[in-house]
């Protein structure tokens, strides 16, 4: 399998970090949306990272589906929980991260991308407002729930992918409302799957 995308994407990042903790073997190529976009292309015409080109040359989009593929590769392993009520709790972390990602990166390309004086404040404002409730409802979500990272969930990699790219991208967001997120992301990037996959421009490295 190849998983097509530059590691400074979060949805790059956490699939990099999952089909790691799944124990699928996988090749990266960083390739970026903006800077390689002809050679993009040509794998995916939608131009969307994360892409993933299955072994029998299937392409996927979309890290959600992309990990419900790599679910189906690896079990019985999984990454979700196996209990109702454990899944569930898990699910609900799990959206409240997306959700806390998918503004953040919408604040990320208004700053990178739209021009200062076409920038609509009260449209930034909105997309902040629903950023910082999606990570207050993350923070109590994950409190005094700590992660074995010996058998990391979904939930707990996502969490701690989105914290370290919110703090790598977004600067002026404050920490302090957020320590379990804070120490999550802190006690992920010491894992060995984290660290062969850093955020930036690099390549998975190899085990």
């Amino acid at each position: 399998m190849q998983l097509i995308g530059m590691l400074d994407s979060p949805y790059v990042r956490r699939v990099a970090v999952s089909l790691q903790a799944l124990g699928l073997p996988f090749q990266h190529r960083p390739l970026s949306v903006f800077r390689h976009v002809d050679e993009f292309r040509r794998i995916n015409p939608v131009v969307k990272a994360p892409t993933l080109v299955c072994d029998d040359g299937t392409m996927l989009t979309d890290s959600t589906l992309i990990l419900d593929y790599a679910e189906a590769l690896a079990a019985p392993r999984s990454l979700m929980p196996r209990t109702l009520p454990e899944r569930r709790q898990a699910l609900h972390r799990l959206g409240l991260a997306l959700a806390a990602c998918e503004k953040a990166v919408q604040l990320v390309y208004e700053r990178a991308i739209r021009p200062e004086e076409k920038r609509h404040q009260p449209w930034v404002d909105r997309v902040t407002m629903q950023m910082q409730g999606g990570l207050a409802a993350l923070e109590a979500a994950h409190a005094g729930q700590p992660v074995d990272w010996q058998q990391p969930t979904q939930d707990a990699i996502t969490s701690a992918v989105v914290w370290h790219f919110l703090m790598a991208t977004l600067g002026g967001v404050d920490p302090a409302p957020y320590p379990t997120l804070a120490a999550l992301s802190a006690q992920a990037e010491q894992q060995p799957s984290f660290q062969r996959a850093p955020h930036g421009d690099g390549v998975v490295a190899a085990p």
